[in-house]
């Protein structure tokens, strides 16, 4: 099979494979969601993944067993191989299987492997000869036109993906910074009550007097450390809130497109922003 043909079965099928995950996304949600992990209309991973399958196994079509299992391992193979790498690339795992019973690490689990295999076999056996008909049917010099101009738009669109998620990451790490100080000053602050309290216990045994002026020299500094750190833990409350509050249009459409998005390092700032996130979708 020429390369001139793999590609274009690329778009398309990332094509197809896009208006699927929009679909059920849309049946789901009830509107328009943008599943892509890109910003246009394709699932690289569906492009791939069908290439491959109708490339490499049209030799088994007459052969539906070997078909079905073949189908079955290469999916399979390919969604655990880009989920692993995604996730060892940004540290965000973007779909997860763990609740599935029989997954492996959670980017793949048996019950979806099996249905992909299901639809392998329908589209080689029923949609591809179709696609590639009106494929043949196509002008090469049309065909070479569209693979470049699709092409391009593919790799600017990867790289504005890339940088959008790494400031999205960035981010991240910000508000984890943020609420890492404010644990700490609460930290700071809950010891230095607990060594007052420790002190002023110490002199139980003394009269009346002297635990009344100890008592008010607690309080006194109580005081003092509340009107010191209360500015600080202000402004580091503000900053967290308006991080959260402040999403650009790319960083919403990723934490739409993936529900089960989840951080490896920045777990609790991200469950705030996509919190606020889909309530404030949801007003509107």
């Amino acid at each position: 099979m020429s390369v001139y043909f793999v590609l274009l079965y690329f778009f398309v099928y990332g094509f197809l494979g896009w208006c699927t995950e929009v679909a059920f996304a849309g049946v789901k949600e009830g509107k328009f969601v943008n599943r892509g992990f890109l910003n246009g209309p394709i699932c690289p991973i569906y492009g791939v993944g069908v290439a491959v399958v109708v490339s490499c196994l049209d030799g088994f079509k007459d052969n539906l067993v070997l078909l079905y299992i073949s189908s079955v391992v290469l999916v399979t193979a390919l969604e655990w191989f880009t989920g692993f790498v995604l996730d060892k690339l940004f540290h965000n795992k973007w779909w997860d299987y763990s609740s599935m019973p029989l997954n492996l690490n959670g980017y793949v689990c048996l019950l979806f492997s099996l249905i992909w295999g299901v639809a392998c076999v329908l589209i080689v056996k029923v949609l591809h000869p179709l696609i590639h008909k009106g494929l043949d049917f196509l002008p090469e010099f049309v065909g070479w036109t569209c693979i470049v101009l699709f092409g391009v738009t593919l790799f600017v669109d990867l790289y504005v993906t890339v940088t959008d998620i790494l400031k999205m990451n960035k981010k991240l790490a910000k508000m984890n910074e943020i609420a890492t100080e404010l644990h700490r000053i609460s930290d700071e602050i809950g010891e230095n009550i607990y060594e007052d309290v420790k002190e002023a216990l110490e002199f139980k045994e003394e009269m009346t007097g002297r635990l009344k002026e100890r008592a008010a020299e607690f309080q006194e500094r109580r005081k003092d450390l509340s009107e010191d750190v209360r500015e600080q833990i202000m402004e580091l409350s503000k900053y967290y809130r308006e991080l959260v509050l402040k999403n650009p249009a790319h960083m919403k459409r990723i934490i739409k497109a993936f529900p089960k998005l989840e951080s490896r390092k920045y777990k609790d700032a991200l469950e705030d922003l996509r919190e606020y996130i889909w309530k404030n979708g949801k007003k509107k």
